[in-house]
């Protein structure tokens, strides 16, 4: 794959919203080791290379276990998730996906407030926008280094 357009150089005025909304959430009511277990699970989602391998990183520099990170795409049947975790990842899945069913609903109420769910969804819909304009742009993967954004 060869990269269209370097949207992080190009895009400096367009992306500085994006930039700024990720600057509230890792401030907000969502811990950050969730955070970036949403934003790997969604980018499997999504198949987004670039931000799997970025999310890969920030979550190992963040004390997140490789078993964990392995284990994310079948997570309904690994033992090594919380409740809270996999509420989490009910919610980005049918968030993602545009349809969230009102079992879900209830299941992430269960285990979130109402700030921390809106915050939950903000991080799930940014990185859905990241993925995509990482497909968009075709952005080459394996370059990213922890703290680089």
């Amino acid at each position: 794959m060869e990269q269209r357009l370097n949207v992080h150089e190009k895009g400096q005025a367009a992306l500085k919203t994006l930039f700024g909304i990720g600057g509230y959430l890792r401030k907000s009511s969502v811990e950050p080791a969730l955070q970036h277990l949403i934003y790997f699970r969604v980018s499997q989602i999504n198949s987004c290379a670039y931000c799997l391998d970025m999310h890969y990183k920030d979550a190992r520099a963040n004390g997140e276990t490789e078993q964990r990170l392995y284990g994310l795409s079948a997570w309904r049947e690994s033992p090594y998730y919380t409740d809270r975790e996999r509420a989490a990842f009910a919610w980005a899945e049918a968030v993602t996906a545009c349809h969230v069913p009102d079992d879900v609903y209830s299941l992430a109420k269960s285990q979130f407030s109402d700030e921390e769910l809106i915050d939950l969804t903000l991080a799930v819909t940014t990185i859905n926008t990241w993925n995509r304009m990482n497909h968009a742009f075709e952005n080459t993967p394996g370059s990213y280094q922890v703290g680089q954004f």
